[in-house]
């Protein structure tokens, strides 16, 4: 086999940019439901058979998560047994599944555009499925990129998947808002009384179908360019491939790199069947804990229910607000890229705690004194603008680093799915509080209570990291296996 002497920063960045693509189906895919949950909502509220809770309407808003938890805890199994490339490969066409049984539920079994309880089982199936999918994708695309990235470069590619989640999210917040044109979207108004003008019959008829839909189109563009890039040399060493291993690594690191690599890599994957623990509890734990505090701090109760907090606020077109925010993600996220190499992960992660923990007591402020709207939506905005550059990015850069070679793929399975437990818990259970009402405060102690307790938590997330949490910053992926046996043998 002919060995590339020099290796290539653009083969590097073009394997990258195919493999972001998954974590830019995750966004969408998790952030469709943000436009459509109204136009959705109203179209279920309409059914004979059943009635439509607002319960109801939270699971099926975050039914997806049930798919996530599952597809993550698989991912270790899958990128085990299938490899890295070909589990990318499977969440694309679980994606693309999903897109179009969400767009036409009726498929084959029902009545088109007549609601029932029947049609809403149907829906939440294809909206699980869609789910592992971004289960698969979340866990395996970092996995993957962490995989064929050098050291000192793989903080900033590994943050690029979560520019990509991000990018996914304003791309369906643009898309959302084409497909909604001078339609408009239902009130809670209008939806409680099933009385909609002409405006919104389209939305709650039609337009919710093309939002989801129109993730087919992305779908199918991943499933084609993931045919095109290599398996992970790390899986390839510990399959025995070290031949196809060795080449991978040329062509991105150069041959004397890449076989100094290889023997690295050799010489942590010598036992292929150490047990989760065999570097203690810690590592497994501090993975976990990660994966957590990252959704307990409450930032996706806000990505996908953003139009609605927006119209509470009573701040003009939510849409429109919702699309700004984006933007703003999108900008922060590009400051951790260039910045967690120089500063390392856990400044921007305490960093970004703080920030959010002020900004999401700003939010609950104005309902406990009289301040006009602009303050909670500038105070949101930082919430959300502290997340991209800490826990958003920042989270999936340390999952991706800081387990041993040997058990990557299960500890990552793990930490996932654990990550998507909370995710579920949290977004389904933001409306029932953010609705809760006690005395004179009315909705506003339901307001105050949401932001309140996502603040809290920041302030124990940053203590976590603190005290916990190790600087991974311009280690190798063998050199974190040798932290955790120190540590494991020193305890």
């Amino acid at each position: 086999m002919n060995l590339p002497q020099k290796g290539s920063m653009g083969y590097l960045y073009g394997i990258v940019a195919v493999a972001v693509l998954g974590g830019l189906l995750f966004g969408y895919d998790t952030a469709v439901i943000s436009g459509a949950e109204k136009g959705l909502q109203a179209f279920f509220s309409g059914a004979s058979d059943f009635t439509y809770t607002d319960t109801m309407h939270g699971i099926t808003s975050s039914s997806a998560l049930i798919g996530c938890i599952l597809g993550s805890a698989l991912s270790g199994l899958f990128a085990s047994r299938f490899g890295r490339k070909r589990s990318l490969l499977i969440s694309g066409v679980f994606f693309f599944i999903s897109a179009l049984g969400s767009y036409c539920p009726e498929f084959l079994f029902f009545e088109h555009g007549k609601p029932s309880l029947s049609l809403l089982y149907m829906f939440n199936l294809y909206r699980i499925i869609g789910g592992v999918g971004v289960g698969l994708a979340s866990a395996v695309c970092p996995m993957y990129i962490a995989e064929v990235a050098p050291a000192n470069k793989r903080g900033a590619l590994v943050s690029w998947n979560q520019f990509a989640i991000i990018f996914g999210q304003l791309v369906v917040y643009v898309v959302n808002t084409i497909i909604l044109g001078d339609h408009l979207q239902p009130t809670v108004e209008q939806i409680a009384q099933q009385i909609y003008p002409a405006e919104a019959q389209w939305t709650v008829e039609t337009g919710w179908r093309y939002m989801f839909g129109s993730e087919a189109f992305v779908a199918g563009a991943f499933i084609i360019l993931v045919c095109f890039v290599p398996m992970s040399p790390r899986f390839l060493a510990m399959k025995g491939h070290d031949d196809r291993a060795l080449y991978v690594l040329a062509r991105i690191n150069g041959v004397a790199k890449a076989r100094e690599i290889l023997a690295d890599i050799k010489a942590t994957t010598s036992v292929k069947n150490e047990r989760l623990f065999s570097f203690g509890i810690m590592v497994v734990f501090v993975g976990i804990m990660l994966s957590v505090f990252q959704q307990a701090i409450g930032i996706n109760a806000v990505l996908y229910y953003a139009p609605r907090i927006f119209e509470s606020m009573g701040m003009g077109n939510p849409m429109v607000q919702t699309v700004i925010m984006g933007v703003i993600n999108i900008a922060f996220t590009v400051l951790a890229i260039f910045t967690v190499e120089r500063w390392g992960r856990k400044p921007l992660l305490i960093a970004g705690s703080i920030g959010m923990a002020a900004g999401a007591f700003g939010v609950a402020l104005p309902n406990v004194v009289a301040l006009p709207p602009v303050v909670s939506v500038a105070a949101i905005m930082i919430y959300s603008a502290c997340f991209m550059f800490s826990w958003g990015p920042i989270c999936w850069v340390l999952i991706s680093e800081i387990f041993p070679n040997t058990i990557r793929s299960a500890a990552i399975a793990i930490a996932v799915a654990f990550q998507w437990i909370f995710n579920f818990i949290v977004s389904s259970t933001f409306i029932p509080m953010y609705n809760m009402k006690l005395g004179s405060m009315g909705d506003g102690f339901g307001h105050v209570f949401t932001y309140a307790l996502y603040g809290v938590i920041c302030i124990l997330a940053a203590w976590f990291v603190l005290r916990l949490v190790p600087e991974t910053k311009g280690k190798t992926l063998e050199q974190m296996t040798g932290y955790w046996r120190n540590r494991r043998n020193k305890a």
